[in-house]
């Protein structure tokens, strides 16, 4: 059996991690851009090594602890020990309630979704934008943006966002029923903007938390965090802010000049950690996560009848919490899911 595999975030690398224990089937990955784990994204700068997007991996979940601790070798997991404060909308910081474990990796929290991967004989390609899905009587084909076309696949899995999910199902030469009742549900999923700053600093602050965030959401921040509380991302010495504007700041100011707004949220972190030494960074980027945080999931049946004939959606917005380990586990569920229909068709 071969299956098709539409983005390469956490949901689908965990499926194709279940896929890979429980299944032979032939798996092959598109990934439209350079990296893998979708918006739980690192970059290095230097031998330093921040994670902008996703912060980190929680412990709500029994079995995604259990797959990063136990069947994942766990070398370079790297727990966050400093806790979590809160501010208000005039900046002004207190204790939080802040009890989970968090944890990310020694060179970021991509590496989750390379290990997962990495486990497995699936073939990836990168930089392969799918545009088109087919559906040819019992079989799947996907044409990219180059106009190359790929498979048969007897499954499909589609992990991208649900905007772009949305996208493909309007153009997929499919049942339209199917296909429309889909694309309406999914296009019902609501997004919050998240534009994100990265400060770097030659000295490392003296606070006794790791992030800071705004419990308000009255104020243009919404989270402060420190990536030198994560083993192995900065140098001794060394700070590094990310800072993630508020979804209305970030939907007001997404298309603004990047020093600009830069430059405005350095500041007003500045003030709220209290550090006017922070006004000055040695060096900076950013990135603008237009579809970040899903804010609601996705109706049970129209998933249900897409995976009756063979698509099968995944990820945070599908199981309706814009966290990590949510992508996680709905990932394992979905693989497991897969895995009995293979099992079954044998």
């Amino acid at each position: 059996m071969h299956i098709g595999v539409i983005g390469a975030g956490a949901a689908s690398a965990a499926a194709t991690h279940v896929l890979s224990e429980t299944t032979d089937a032939e798996i092959t990955v598109f990934e439209k851009s350079g990296g893998l784990c979708g918006r739980a994204a690192t970059r290095r700068r230097d031998g330093r090594y921040y994670d902008y997007g996703a912060n980190y991996v929680k412990d709500d979940d029994e079995r995604v602890v259990e797959l990063l601790t136990e069947t994942l070798d766990d070398e370079g997991l790297v727990a966050i020990d400093e806790p979590i404060y809160v501010f208000d909308e005039s900046g002004n910081v207190s204790e939080g309630r802040d009890t989970d474990r968090k944890w990310s990796y020694d060179e970021g929290l991509t590496q989750v979704a390379k290990r997962l991967f990495g486990g497995t004989e699936a073939t990836i390609h990168r930089r392969t934008k799918v545009e088109t899905i087919h559906r040819d009587g019992e079989q799947w084909r996907l044409t990219d943006t180059d106009g190359e076309t790929h498979g048969s696949f007897d499954l499909l899995l589609c992990n991208a966002p649900a905007p772009q999910t949305e996208t493909l199902l309007e153009h997929a030469e499919w049942d339209a029923d199917i296909r429309d009742t889909l694309a309406d549900a999914v296009g019902d999923v609501e997004y919050r903007t998240i534009w994100t700053a990265v400060l770097g600093y030659e000295f490392e602050l003296d606070v006794p938390y790791y992030g800071l965030v705004n419990t308000d959401k009255n104020h243009e921040i919404g989270w402060i965090s420190r990536e030198e509380c994560k083993g192995g991302h900065v140098p001794a010495g060394e700070s590094l802010l990310i800072v993630q504007a508020s979804p209305e700041w970030s939907v007001e100011h997404y298309d603004d000049p990047a020093e600009d707004n830069v430059t405005e949220l350095t500041q007003m972190a500045a003030d709220i950690v209290g550090d006017q030494r922070l006004d000055d960074p040695v060096w900076t980027d950013h990135q603008g996560w237009r579809y970040a945080l899903p804010e609601n999931g996705v109706a049970s049946g129209p998933l249900d009848s897409a995976a009756d004939a063979g698509l099968y959606c995944l990820g945070d917005w599908v199981a309706g919490e814009a966290r990590l380990h949510a992508a996680l586990r709905n990932g394992l569920d979905t693989g497991e899911q897969v895995a009995h229909r293979v099992a079954a068709e044998k």
